[in-house]
């Protein structure tokens, strides 16, 4: 495992569950958190019209241009720094054991790609600064980020809620399998309910693999309940979450079953959309 969390955060209303969760992780499998805030090429603007305005007396409206463009790119910074102050006041008031922050010009992914080599984990909020205006659809960058990414990436819902419970979504693929290698193994689920739920028709393969991992959680050390029930799984997996009495959901971001979709799983898709809670996904 890596030895510290990435929080990435954007200022938008998101960006404090992401840091709230962030600190809860870093409490519970005692890691610092690393707070990323990148500045993409819409923060940084870069007027050339060199190729469109003709020579002559258009050198001083070019100048004026490039003066706003140095403007704005300073107000991105001080807006970054700001961004990052505040998500540092977060985590440190929500007891995370050390925070640093980090802000980068460039693509979130390609950075990423740089950093996430010795982390164990990333966390993101589902949406971002478009959050109120898009509610039926995911953020760009979650999207990217949890294609991309080689770690599990905790997409944090709206709010923060302290995590006692947590649902394992398994269907006995290969994502399901690092999704419960890594809850055994990790200090962050410890002392919390577990259940792990398979959706689908029972069978003595699937009662075999549910066994196998519940078998291994219990090892750990670990309250483990394990159950099949039939239907589709974005149906069952939602109203056992609506029923109430669960607080996480960790799942493969691809089903073994499925071809993989434009966005990731389509189940994962639409289970990070429809539910209150975060979600930890396993590639």
């Amino acid at each position: 495992m890596g030895n510290k969390l990435i929080a990435l955060v954007d200022g938008s209303i998101y960006s404090k569950s992401v840091c709230e969760n962030a600190a809860w992780l870093a409490r519970r499998a005692g890691k610092p958190v690393e707070v990323l805030h990148v500045l993409g090429r819409r923060d940084v603007p870069v007027t050339d019209l060199s190729g469109s305005i003709a020579l002559g007396a258009r050198s001083a409206l070019l100048a004026d241009l490039a003066e706003l463009d140095e403007r704005r790119a300073k107000l991105s910074q001080q807006k970054g720094r700001a961004i990052l102050e505040d998500a540092q006041a977060i985590l440190n008031q929500g007891g995370a054991p050390a925070v640093t922050t980090r802000l980068m010009n460039g693509d979130i992914v390609e950075t990423l790609g740089d950093l996430e080599a010795d982390a164990e984990l990333l966390v993101i909020g589902k949406r971002g600064e478009g959050a109120d205006f898009a509610k039926m659809h995911l953020g760009s960058n979650l999207e990217r980020v949890s294609r991309s990414s080689k770690r599990p990436v905790f997409v944090a819902a709206r709010s923060f809620a302290d995590i006692g419970s947590v649902l394992v979504a398994f269907d006995g693929g290969p994502s399901a399998m690092k999704a419960v290698d890594y809850v055994a193994s990790s200090p962050i689920f410890a002392g919390l309910s577990i259940r792990l739920l398979t959706v689908g028709n029972e069978s003595g393969e699937a009662w075999a693999k549910l066994e196998s991992a519940k078998a291994k959680l219990i090892a750990a050390g670990l309250e483990v309940t394990a159950d099949i029930q039939a239907g589709q799984p974005e149906t069952v997996i939602a109203q056992v979450v609506e029923q109430g009495g669960v607080d996480l959901l960790v799942m493969g971001a691809y089903g073994h079953s499925r071809i993989r979709s434009l966005f990731i799983g389509s189940t994962t898709s639409e289970m990070i959309r429809s539910c209150k809670i975060p979600v930890l996904l396993f590639r």
